[in-house]
C-alpha cells in the first residue's frame, strides 16, 4: 500500500471562485492545490485524472491519487493539452450513470448530463474507492439534488461494493 496521496487540484486562474465547487476545500490537508498556468504539481506519479474517457473508476484504483483539473470547459481543452505535455497521464472515468446537478450551459462539454462539477465528480471518484467523503459536499449549494438525482447510482456503488 502506498503512502497517502492528497488529492490535487489545478484550478484554472479564470475560474470564478463565487462559482467554484471547490470552494471552501482549499484549507483541507487531504487536498493540494495549484493554480494553472502559474504552479504545477512536481510530479503525479501514482496518480489518475478523471476525464470522460478512459477505464471506468473502480476500486482497485484506491491506492492511487487523484489529480483533478478545475475550470471551465471553455479552458478545459488548452489546459488539458498544458498538462499532458508535463506528465503522462493515467485517465479513469465516473461510471455514465451519475449526473450533474449543477444548473448551467455546458458550452464545450461532449456530454453535458455527465459534465459533472468538480466537487461532483471529486465526491464521486472517493466513493468508488471508499475514500472518506466527509465534509466535502458542505460548502456545495445543490449539495442536496446532486445526492438526490443520484440516489439510485449512489444505491447501485453500495451493492456493488
Amino acid at each position: 500500500m502506498r503512502a497517502f496521496l492528497p488529492t490535487i487540484i489545478l484550478r484554472h486562474r479564470k475560474e470564478n471562485l463565487k462559482k467554484c465547487s471547490l470552494r471552501g476545500l482549499e484549507t483541507r490537508s487531504d487536498m493540494k492545490f495549484y493554480t494553472y498556468p502559474k504552479t504545477f504539481p512536481e510530479s503525479l506519479e501514482g496518480y489518475i485524472t478523471l476525464h470522460m474517457e478512459g477505464e471506468e473508476l473502480s476500486y482497485k484504483d484506491r491506492d492511487l491519487g487523484l489529480f483533478l483539473m478545475d475550470s471551465t470547459w471553455k479552458y478545459e481543452e488548452k489546459m488539458h493539452s498544458a498538462v499532458k505535455s508535463k506528465y503522462p497521464l493515467i485517465y479513469r472515468k465516473i461510471p455514465n450513470h451519475f449526473k450533474t446537478a449543477y444548473p448551467r450551459v455546458q458550452t464545450g462539454c461532449i456530454d453535458e448530463e455527465r459534465g459533472l462539477a468538480t466537487v461532483e465528480a471529486l465526491y464521486i471518484a472517493l466513493k468508488i474507492m471508499q475514500k472518506d467523503t466527509e465534509g466535502l459536499l458542505d460548502h456545495y449549494h445543490w449539495k442536496e439534488d446532486f445526492l438526490e438525482l443520484n440516489k439510485k447510482a449512489f444505491a447501485l456503488l453500495e451493492q456493488s461494493q
